[in-house]
């Protein structure tokens, strides 16, 4: 039994990239031998299993043969004949294929620390074509790579693109394609997973919606980058700026949905795209299984953004309408992150970037001045059931036209 470090750990303590999970593949074992010393098997499809005392994943080293389509269709052989080099054959990028014996010598057989120097991702066999979930795993790390200068061999995008055009994206799965987007968000560079995709033609089969946006022109004294896509993006990349939490920089990224179906008519305006894109977001959520937090959080941004960058427009009782229906009073905490993603739009623009956003805080303080009504003064005077929700209203409108009296100032975006 031979037992290599492998994958992930190896790729970025070559690069010194922070790491925390290691996983390691056995040569020369059968299932039995690692049942006996410990280890408990945790996959019923393949041959990984715990180790006793670190839980870190161990797996046997396999082959496998394509059967059937998607990245499920696929037989393994785990037999104890399976040399290191054959496992790692089977892996996506050269990065990806390189191991670590337990006296720290490094196996390269697939020029993995080549490519570590020279910044490229590339696949290592044609092999690479065979599993779908492979395209989403090279725009992931691209978006984890790209600020490091890592590009994308033109081979393997060409690679990617003829699998779109076979149908192989066709059978991802929706939780696998949610997994990966989450994971893609949460890296330095998370436009990078959309610019890939989109390199290859994988946006138009997995994310529609978004990818209809590119094309599509605005506004230009608003938008000084014109096309929609691009401003998707950019809004993305505000948003990461501003925020680690994956909800924001999900909702930044798809708040415009409604202005991919805007009538070519009307074009670059976009009238009613707040409303428009509500349903999209449903419909792109419900596809992906994304969890009900992320949906919402998207929904109201894209139902609400445009309220947002009016704030100093607004009447009072339109104000409070966004704080009730954005559930303000219940969620605080996401109306907060509602203001950071409308940050990120009114900022993703070109060239808007360190533009000031005041709406933000007058938004903060308008929800700060119409939470805290002295509710028991109202009790004491003996107002209850509806008439008690109707004063905590007239005094909430009281207290935002106090503060409205308080600012004028001019908005800084209007589409």
């Amino acid at each position: 039994m031979q037992i290599f470090l492998v994958g992930g750990a190896v790729r970025d303590k070559l690069l010194g990239y922070p790491y925390s999970e290691k996983d390691w593949v056995v040569v020369g074992a059968t299932h039995q031998e690692m049942i006996e010393q410990g280890f408990t098997q945790v996959g019923k499809d393949f041959p990984v299993y715990l180790h006793p005392q670190t839980k870190d994943e161990y797996a046997l080293a396999r082959t496998e043969r394509k059967t059937g389509n998607g990245y499920t269709g696929f037989q393994f052989n785990s037999d104890p004949t399976i040399t290191l080099e054959e496992d790692l054959a089977r892996r996506d990028l050269t990065i990806n294929a390189i191991a670590e014996t337990e006296t720290g010598d490094i196996v390269d057989p697939y020029n993995g620390q080549r490519d570590i120097q020279n910044k490229i991702l590339r696949h290592v066999s044609h092999a690479f074509t065979e599993d779908p979930v492979r395209i989403l795993r090279v725009a992931r790390f691209a978006a984890r790579y790209a600020h490091l200068g890592f590009t994308l061999a033109e081979e393997t995008r060409l690679l990617m693109e003829q699998m779109v055009l076979n149908g192989e994206v066709d059978h991802l799965v929706s939780e696998r394609i949610w997994k990966e987007l989450y994971r893609a968000l949460s890296e330095p560079t998370p436009t990078q997973f959309i610019e890939t995709l989109r390199s290859c033609h994988a946006l138009k089969k997995i994310m529609p919606e978004l990818d209809a946006l590119f094309g599509v022109p605005q506004p230009e004294q608003h938008h000084p980058e014109i096309d929609t896509g691009v401003h998707a993006l950019l809004s993305l990349k505000r948003a990461a700026s501003l925020s680690d939490s994956t909800r924001i920089r999900f909702a930044a990224l798809i708040h415009d949905l409604g202005k991919g179906t805007t009538p070519e008519e009307t074009l670059p305006h976009h009238y009613g795209h707040e409303e428009e894109g509500v349903a999209l977001v449903d419909h792109l959520c419900n596809r992906l299984s994304a969890p009900n937090e992320y949906r919402d959080l998207a929904r109201i941004c894209t139902r609400f953004h445009t309220h947002c960058h009016k704030a100093f427009e607004l009447k009072p009782s339109t104000l409070l309408k966004v704080l009730e229906q954005t559930d303000a009073y219940r969620k605080p905490d996401r109306f907060e992150e509602f203001l950071i993603c409308c940050q990120a739009d009114a900022q993703g623009r070109t060239g808007k970037e360190n533009t000031a956003y005041p709406q933000a805080e007058f938004l903060h303080r308008a929800y700060q001045v119409t939470s805290n009504i002295n509710v028991k003064a109202l009790l004491e005077q003996g107002i209850t059931g509806k008439d008690l929700g109707e004063a905590i209203r007239r005094e909430r409108l009281r207290q935002l036209k106090i503060l409205k009296q308080a600012e004028n100032k001019p908005n800084a975006h209007t589409e």
